[in-house]
């Protein structure tokens, strides 16, 4: 199963997280999936805008740490990891994105918020980008796109400390647009959704392309994936997994640089 659900409706291609029981964390084969549906959704003319949501009490998870250990364990290699599909996908966009969001938004549920242009969300959702806990660093250009939207020190802190941001913080600091009691985010953002999807396509691509800097989003997410993969293989990687698995907190003293 892909865990990823789709429909169109008045020219809005609604994308949506279908894993509840595990939080929507997101597996190889949903990242496909997304990547898919994206591609998708700049070629087809009917599809105006895309709404990505998620079903149960979490945004995402983020990454299935499944597939981290994999390929720490050399049995998936890094290239074969369909998340660098979607974030190349994402920073390719030209249409309109808007995102849902409630409960847990993890890594790349936060980090891909950076290229949805109309985010709401959930008042007590909680957005956390813990790379460097598992002893990694941030994707999806998050490393250039976080610091822009919020400053430096912010994102350092949820970068390097991993500290959480509420979604009424997330709304006053320029994550997102507006937060609301998490059973009206949905609607809102649907609401959202179908208004930009009666507003002139041409003139909504011509302004985000003035927003944006795809070349520049790219060749950030492939610096951040080379030094991405080459921590996915190192001791400290190895030590943070294991006590994840082990419901731990990992000790890095011992491990040289």
């Amino acid at each position: 199963m892909t865990h990823i659900r789709t429909s169109l409706e008045g020219g809005v291609l609604r994308i949506t997280l279908d894993r509840p029981d595990k939080k929507n964390a997101l597996t190889n084969e949903m990242y496909a999936a997304l990547a898919r549906e994206l591609d998708r959704a700049e070629a087809d003319p009917a599809i105006r805008v895309v709404l990505l949501d998620a079903e149960g009490d979490a945004f995402t998870a983020g990454n299935d740490l499944g597939d981290f250990a994999a390929v720490a364990a050399g049995k998936l290699a890094r290239e074969d990891m369909n998340s660098s599909k979607f974030l190349s996908a994402l920073a390719r966009a030209q249409k309109p994105y808007v995102a849902a969001v409630q409960g847990l938004a993890v890594g790349i549920g936060t980090t891909m918020l950076m290229h949805f242009d109309l985010v709401y969300i959930a008042e007590d959702a909680k957005l956390t980008t813990p790379f460097v806990n598992l002893a990694l660093v941030p994707e999806a250009a998050s490393s250039w796109l976080l610091p822009a939207r919020i400053g430096h020190a912010r994102a350092f802190a949820m970068f390097a400390l991993g500290e959480a941001v509420d979604g009424k913080t997330a709304a006053a600091i320029g994550l997102a647009n507006e937060a609301l009691p998490k059973d009206q985010v949905r609607a809102r953002a649907l609401a959202s959704a179908q208004m930009l999807a009666t507003r002139p396509l041409g003139a909504l691509k011509a302004t985000k392309r003035l927003m944006r800097d795809p070349q520049a989003i790219q060749a950030r997410m492939t610096q951040e994936a080379e030094i991405f993969g080459a921590r996915l293989k190192t001791a400290e990687a190895a030590e943070a997994l294991r006590a994840f698995a082990e419901r731990r907190a990992p000790d890095f003293s011992k491990i040289e640089n």
